[in-house]
């Protein structure tokens, strides 16, 4: 196997973004972003945070495939409801492929649907939720499923750390979408899609690298 040097990448600031990492927010605009049922997203910004609202998710108008995803996100002080009622969004990959969202400390729900899973296909290894209103960060290395040419699908794959501790091992994602995903089909690229579930759940940090 060829060996080439590494190139260069200043890691940036702890927590912050790498100098390769394309930001899609940092507190100052939702102008990587449209809307699901608008050309432009209409969640709430407010101190350098991302609010959910209830008119829809909203999509990066940039597509990735296999990428290194780094979210931050917080459920609300206040704790209403329980199960998935709490606290409830998701982080999607290419629109298709969700890392739950949800409130998950001290709230019971079926394994596959607790935060960090993989929704509805593999629950996380270990539960590393911080308490209600907390910040707390994904950190996704997301590698597509493609189409080969006698329509067989190659598996993709999620590595996932949840507040630094891994929870997601290189779990195999065969094509199938998340139930409630928006888009469906194998594609080659798709934009990351954050949820809106009825729970004003924050997100703040978001950027991701390209592999």
């Amino acid at each position: 196997m060829r060996q080439t040097e590494p190139r260069i990448v200043d890691p940036g600031p702890l927590g912050g973004p790498p100098s390769d990492a394309i930001v899609l927010f940092d507190g100052k605009n939702m102008s990587a972003f449209r809307g699901e049922r608008s050309p432009e997203p209409r969640w709430k910004l407010e101190n350098g945070v991302l609010e959910t609202t209830n008119f829809g998710g909203i999509f990066s108008k940039q597509e990735f495939g296999d990428c290194q995803l780094h979210v931050e996100w917080a459920s609300p002080s206040t704790v209403k409801g329980d199960g998935q009622g709490r606290g409830n969004s998701g982080v999607y990959l290419m629109g298709r492929y969700e890392i739950q969202v949800l409130d998950s400390y001290n709230n019971k729900t079926y394994f596959n649907g607790q935060a960090g899973a993989f929704y509805g296909h593999n629950a996380p290894l270990v539960n590393a939720c911080r308490k209600p209103g907390e910040w707390q960060a994904y950190d996704i290395i997301f590698h597509a499923p493609k189409q080969l040419p006698d329509g067989k699908v190659q598996p993709g794959s999620f590595t996932v750390l949840h507040n630094g501790v891994l929870i997601q091992d290189n779990i195999p994602v065969t094509g199938e979408p998340t139930t409630s995903a928006p888009l469906k089909g194998i594609a080659a690229k798709g934009p990351l899609y954050l949820q809106d579930h009825g729970n004003p759940v924050r997100f703040r940090n978001i950027w991701v690298r390209p592999l």
